[in-house]
């Protein structure tokens, strides 16, 4: 029998520790907020300017993404005594330009000693691919989710809008966009007697905005980002190359 740290760590990409499941206090409401946590710390982060990079163009960055879960108090107490209020993620990313103001972008990320993976991908199309006047504008749609976890799906959804404008060296931006998360998880993580019962499934729907600073010293490329999706706040940091 796994214990409920177990779920948190699959879920969350956080440490195990042990604890115990009060299974019939976990109800709807506790799923779905969980699901909500989640799906502010795992939805897909851009982490980049609105600008196209274009045909010949390529970004690529290490980056962490630090989330504070604010509805702990809600399901903590329905699973037990848990101290996961924060949520590290290191990830790998990759942005590719393509024609037509056309971007793709792949994250990835493998939580060390663990079989747990995360990964997601967007498509983001930019209008308006700004000049010395007019700012760039980019519209994404993303997707994420959870590997290498028995018994768990766990998937998100997003469209966001993003403007920003650079100046030398520097490239603020801004957006905001709408999430939707999906869990579902099999009783078969807690107990293999209890996988033929119908698991626990949770969504949400959330508002979110961000805010975004790039800065490009020509052979190294930063970024900071910060992310407020749904009651979550998301702090990110990336370093790698941009051209």
């Amino acid at each position: 029998m796994k214990p409920v740290k177990s779920l948190i760590a699959g879920l969350a990409l956080s440490a195990v520790a042990s604890s115990s499941w009060a299974i019939g206090s976990l109800d709807k409401s506790d799923v779905n907020a969980l699901t909500e946590e989640l799906g502010a710390a795992l939805s897909y982060k851009g982490v980049t300017p609105a600008e196209p990079l274009g045909l010949l163009g390529i970004d690529i960055g290490i980056e962490v993404t630090g989330t504070k879960l604010s509805g702990i108090d809600q399901w903590g107490s329905a699973i037990g005594n848990t101290d996961v209020s924060f949520l590290p993620l290191p990830k790998l990313h990759v942005h590719k330009g393509l024609p037509m103001g056309f971007d793709l972008g792949f994250v990835y990320s493998k939580v060390p000693s663990t079989d747990i993976a995360f990964a997601g991908g967007e498509v983001r199309y930019s209008p308006i691919g700004g000049n010395i006047a007019l700012p760039a504008v980019a519209i994404r749609g993303a997707y994420t989710t959870i590997l290498g976890v028995d018994d768990v799906d766990f998937t998100t959804k997003s469209v966001e809008l993003t403007v920003s404008k650079g100046f030398l060296m520097l490239t603020p931006y801004a957006g905001v966009g709408q999430v939707w998360a999906n869990s579902k998880i099999g009783l078969g993580l807690l107990d293999p007697v209890l996988s033929a019962l119908k698991p626990l499934e949770g969504d949400a729907s959330m508002s979110k905005w961000f805010v975004g600073l790039n800065v490009n010293l020509g052979l190294i490329n930063f970024v900071y980002e910060t992310d407020q999706t749904g009651d979550s706040q998301s702090h990110t940091i990336k370093m790698g190359f941009r051209f």
